[in-house]
């Protein structure tokens, strides 16, 4: 049985306004078995990164490599533009040591809810997958459920977007957070992209037309 625990504290700042909530990393950024492009941060797996579609919309030039350079990078980007990383696993156990979320058993959750009342000027939430069995959307329901909180639905069209009211002291003033469930940035969800009407039709107009792209330009809209 392998102790699979997050490796990274939540990277939040006072000014923080989106927040990406995802999983776990793959378990070698816990043993610290890192491959030659991985960067040693949240979504720092070369080969499942987020950073790819950032790099790609903003232009940026990110380094993806083992480096502290690698790493300041992405935080002053997250500063920059007032988002913070807040995972919603904290640790879990795996009989194969390997990264998929339907492998997590006995998992232990963080307080997400918890920083969002630590943290005020969160509006908004960025799952980095969806309602799937143990997906951060998944895992959210089940963790706001124990504050009296449910999703209420904006839109169903992907990416699907909820919101819901945070308690408050104050009666008058009411906090409505966002949840938006992007298409998860693993190489798994190609398939499920694949068989969007939307892909196919942008496939359909333009050959050279990828799921690369399909994430670039629905990630833009909130990166």
């Amino acid at each position: 049985m392998f102790k699979h625990r997050h490796p990274y504290q939540p990277f939040i700042n006072e000014d923080t306004t989106k927040l990406i909530v995802g999983t776990l990393p793959p378990p070698r950024f816990s043993t610290g078995d890192l491959l030659e492009k991985d960067v040693d941060f949240c979504y720092g797996s070369y080969y499942n990164s987020l950073w790819l579609y950032i790099n790609k919309i903003h232009n940026l030039g990110l380094r993806f490599d083992n480096s502290e350079a690698a790493i300041e990078e992405r935080k002053q980007f997250l500063i920059d533009h007032k988002i913070g990383v807040c995972d919603i696993v904290d640790c879990c156990e795996r009989d194969k040591i390997d990264a998929s979320d339907l492998g997590m058993k006995n998992i232990v959750l963080r307080d997400v809810v918890g920083y969002l009342k630590k943290y005020p000027n969160i509006d908004t939430l960025l799952f980095t997958g969806g309602n799937s069995k143990n997906g951060p959307e998944y895992f959210f329901r089940k963790h706001i459920r124990d504050y009296g909180l449910k999703l209420e639905l904006i839109s169903n069209e992907v990416p699907r977007i909820h919101k819901f009211e945070m308690p408050s002291d104050h009666i008058k003033c009411k906090r409505v957070v966002k949840t938006v469930s992007l298409t998860s940035s693993s190489g798994s969800a190609n398939r499920a992209i694949g068989s969007m009407a939307l892909y196919k039709q942008l496939k359909q107009s333009d050959s050279n037309f990828n799921t690369f792209d399909f994430r670039v330009m629905q990630y833009r809209e909130f990166f």
